[in-house]
């Protein structure tokens, strides 16, 4: 069975609670309560290290522990800086070094709802009346982490951020969490011949904003290729693949299982594209040198944008072509022999949630579905 563990913002808020209460007994505390709110229960995390940096300022690191997932936050030490202040709200909460900066929301620090609430409603409980502090968040390692995810791709530049909705870090990548989306999967394959297949949040968040029956969603997490060959043998008829381009794409490589510790294939499976759509050898050179997806997509934008072409659209559409038919020589590839393999259709996104482009299929699928 593997072994759930806590999001980064479970961690945050112990190291805050430990440098509070050092600010207010003058003691180390080497185990941290929080309560998670989402779930209703306690947890207990162990603090590394409390310093009383002044009279009026202390410090508590913590270390994150997601459980059997792979996290690469996993080991990741994060520090609360706790100060008193004499005036404004009882809590505010800031982002220090390492924190990523929301670049679509004022730069503001990537401290989510779920993140501030946690923070406010641990610390506020801990203050005396009258009593007002500021909590500044700094995760050392965060800004070589960021590096390695695609949050920019979302806005999210110079560090990590503290999302999530629960204190629970579930091992989305562990074959018991897989066994988990089979179960979904099979209760929705027993209602429904047409089902949409989401990567993530966003994919799930998106579908239902387009008017998308919520109870035709799966979530696949990285699980794609066994999701739809499970599809396959409970007879789905049809499977609208919805995902973030910078995730769905690796599909038209061949690859289906789309972690990124695994198997990462983008800028090859952009350039690949882009040269067969006749794009010219610097552009092709400069897609296949973008650090992200997205600044590529970026890339092929300002091409159109200068020349009146359509780069864009001739490049995507080809990729969410392949993607149909990869997925279904996937799936062919675990039927039997001579069965009719479920039909594939995609749907790409970029980080603002707008869609790029709809295979010829998807553009049926979504007919039906909305």
């Amino acid at each position: 069975m593997s072994r759930p563990g806590y999001t980064l913002p479970v961690f945050a808020c112990a190291a805050a609670v430990a440098a509070l209460y050092w600010l207010h007994d003058r003691q180390p505390l080497s185990i941290a309560s929080v309560d998670l709110i989402e779930p209703a229960e306690i947890a207990e995390i162990a603090i590394e290290q409390v310093a009383g940096l002044s009279e009026n300022t202390a410090l508590a690191i913590a270390r994150s522990d997601p459980g059997d997932n792979l996290d690469l936050t996993k080991n990741t030490p994060i520090w609360a800086l706790v100060e008193w202040r004499k005036e404004g709200e009882a809590v505010i909460i800031k982002g220090g070094e390492g924190i990523g900066r929301q670049m679509n929301a004022d730069d503001k620090p990537a401290i989510y709802a779920y993140a501030q609430r946690l923070l406010q409603e641990n610390l506020q409980r801990m203050l005396a009346p009258g009593e007002k502090i500021t909590v500044t968040i700094i995760l050392p390692e965060g800004r070589s982490l960021a590096l390695r995810t695609s949050n920019s791709a979302f806005g999210v530049v110079e560090g990590l951020s503290l999302l999530g909705t629960t204190g629970i870090s579930q091992p989305l990548s562990t074959p018991d969490q897989l066994a988990v989306f089979r179960a979904q999967l099979q209760n929705k394959a027993s209602r429904f011949e047409s089902l949409v297949f989401c990567i993530g949040e966003n994919g799930l968040d998106l579908a239902r904003k387009l008017g998308i029956n919520p109870e035709q969603l799966v979530k696949t997490a990285n699980w794609i290729g066994p999701m739809l060959v499970e599809a396959d043998v409970l007879g789905v008829k049809e499977i609208l693949l919805f995902g973030y381009h910078g995730k769905l794409m690796k599909l038209a490589g061949g690859i289906f299982h789309t972690h990124h510790y695994l198997a990462d294939g983008r800028r090859e499976i952009l350039a690949a594209h882009c040269a067969i759509a006749g794009l010219k050898l610097p552009d092709i050179q400069a897609v296949f040198n973008s650090a992200t997806a997205e600044a590529a997509l970026t890339h092929l934008k300002s091409i159109d944008t200068a020349t009146g072409s359509d780069w864009v659209n001739k490049v995507y559409s080809a990729i969410a072509e392949t993607i149909d038919v990869r997925s279904q020589e996937y799936i062919q590839s675990h039927s039997e022999s001579g069965k009719k393999v479920t039909v594939c259709g995609s749907i790409l996104f970029d980080r603002d949630r707008k869609i790029i482009v709809k295979s010829k299929t998807a553009g049926l699928l979504i007919g039906k579905l909305c």
